[in-house]
């Protein structure tokens, strides 16, 4: 703890938040007027290069309401965004480029820079969207997929087409503390391959449009993102590996709060490279739609060495998704692998976490029960090596079989779906309510404790094709009825001091 305290106090001394001593550059000094309506894009980025041709310095963006289109940080520059200041993101789609919207804020193979302060950086992304709809429909903007239903069964402009807020590319020394990003009209904040990057005390309150991750870090190396209070329509903190070539390596987040509209943390869905050496810990979820804890490769990619501990999760669709898939399939398959899960607390209930949010998750397509957590890879390449130790989930149950049914003597018929894309509910009804676990080597399972509120036909865990299963401590205190184990393809495993509602030879059935 000493060292990476020490490490954080460095990267932060580096990258120019103590910055007294910085040459101040005000933006108004440079032609910037704060009356909500003057685009100030021009005085902005004069005082920024005027900051960087200096030698650095802070550009100060005081008290006021700014509007500005796309503006570049460059390097020695830090953009203070002071109390009471909004810079305010052009409503005007054509502000951000013609064929691909750029982001907001952008920089690119810079060093040394840094957003700071407690003001706020506003997208408006409902009225960006709003001209992105507007220019689609006078065919002075093309998008190929707007007005089709996408597999989600909604309709939205391309992803292209929306500007970020913030995205940072190649960059070394990056800090970002203190501010509130608002409403982005697609992802709110990017930051790609690069490196020692710090993400502190942030807040992101972005509702206001589809794909809006809150944080995206891909195939950055050396990262930490802490005390940061997220509410994103999608996934909340969310690791990327687009560059097969590369991963994220050397990441820590810590006590964070995350609402989300998707997965509270997620590893993936762009899995490519991969994530290595991973530690997320004291992270707080709630009124999260899918999955509070996500671990996904199915790019081709590596996830592994990656440690989750001390989460609390309440009103949260699914706990734990842990895949590896094949959706790229012109590459070999990735590996998952070396993961340890600890002292997590979710309550799962049996309606839709996200209701009544603005832009909430789709609804499931299909009847179904309440999801269990699941761990799956494919036939012939598991995942491995996976501790589960001290978690509680609590399900809101009410399994019905009028709504669904899969019987456990078919457990064959589970889909595969190796190129689908990853989500808890993938596979549709599964024939469990607690924990799904399927083609996976090395599992521990330590001091778990799984109960619903109310009752469920299904057995509560489901182990299929599972090498090297170790069971200490496994807790189902609210099963009526059995078998509360399914064992299939299981090959001598170990199981111990468990607490079970029926005597071990009925609760826990052998499935050849």
């Amino acid at each position: 703890m000493k060292k990476s305290g020490v490490f954080f106090l460095l990267m932060i001394v580096t990258t120019g938040v103590f910055s007294q001593q910085k040459k101040v550059f005000d933006i108004t000094t440079f032609g910037a007027v704060g009356d909500s309506a003057t685009n100030n894009t021009v005085a902005i980025q004069k005082a920024i290069d005027s900051a960087a041709a200096a030698g650095g310095g802070r550009v100060l963006v005081p008290a006021g309401k700014f509007v500005t289109g796309v503006i570049q940080l460059r390097s020695g520059v830090e953009l203070h965004v002071s109390a009471n200041a909004l810079l305010l993101g052009s409503t005007k789609r054509s502000d951000y480029g013609g064929v691909r919207a750029s982001a907001l804020i952008i920089a690119d193979k810079q060093d040394h820079i840094s957003i700071t302060g407690t003001g706020t950086i506003d997208g408006r992304g409902r009225e960006v969207v709003a001209d992105v709809d507007r220019m689609l429909k006078e065919g002075t903007l093309q998008d190929p997929q707007w007005q089709t239903v996408n597999p989600w069964g909604q309709m939205r402009s391309a992803e292209f087409n929306r500007p970020h807020l913030l995205t940072f590319k190649n960059c070394d020394q990056v800090t970002i503390t203190g501010v509130l990003f608002k409403d982005a009209a697609c992802w709110v904040q990017t930051y790609r391959e690069c490196t020692n990057l710090t993400i502190d005390s942030i807040r992101v309150q972005s509702t206001a449009y589809y794909n809006n991750d809150g944080i995206d870090i891909d195939d950055c190396r050396n990262v930490i993102v802490t005390r940061c209070n997220v509410n994103a329509d999608d996934d909340g903190i969310c690791l990327k590996s687009g560059n097969p070539n590369t991963f994220c390596e050397n990441i820590v987040i810590s006590d964070c709060i995350v609402r989300s509209s998707a997965s509270a943390l997620k590893f993936g869905t762009a899995s490519h490279g991969g994530f290595k050496n991973v530690t997320v810990k004291n992270i707080k979820i709630y009124d999260t739609y899918r999955s509070a804890i996500a671990l996904e490769s199915v790019d081709g990619g590596t996830l592994e060495n990656i440690t989750v501990e001390n989460i609390k999760a309440t009103n949260t669709g699914n706990a734990i998704f842990i895949r590896l898939g094949h959706r790229k399939t012109e590459a070999a398959i990735g590996k998952v692998r070396r993961i340890r899960i600890s002292n997590v607390k979710v309550e799962v209930p049996a309606g839709k976490p996200d209701k009544g949010y603005e832009m909430d998750g789709p609804v499931v397509a299909y009847p179904h029960n309440v999801f269990p957590a699941s761990i799956t890879g494919l036939p012939g390449h598991p995942v491995e090596d996976v501790i589960l130790e001290n978690i509680s989930i609590t399900y809101e149950g009410g399994g019905n079989k009028q709504v669904a049914h899969f019987a456990i003597d078919s457990l064959q018929k589970v889909p595969e779906k190796a190129q689908d894309y990853p989500e808890f509910s993938m596979f549709g009804e599964l024939p469990c309510w607690g924990l799904y676990v399927r083609h996976v080597t090395g599992i521990q399972l330590k001091n778990i404790k799984m109960q619903y509120q109310k009752e469920d036909f299904r057995p509560a865990v489901i182990f299929d094709d599972v090498q090297k299963l170790q069971v200490q401590g496994l807790q189902i205190p609210t099963a009526k009825t059995a078998p509360v184990i399914v064992l299939k393809d299981v090959p001598t495993p170990v199981l111990q001091t468990m607490k079970l509602p029926f005597e071990k030879s009925k609760a826990v059935m052998v499935w050849k």
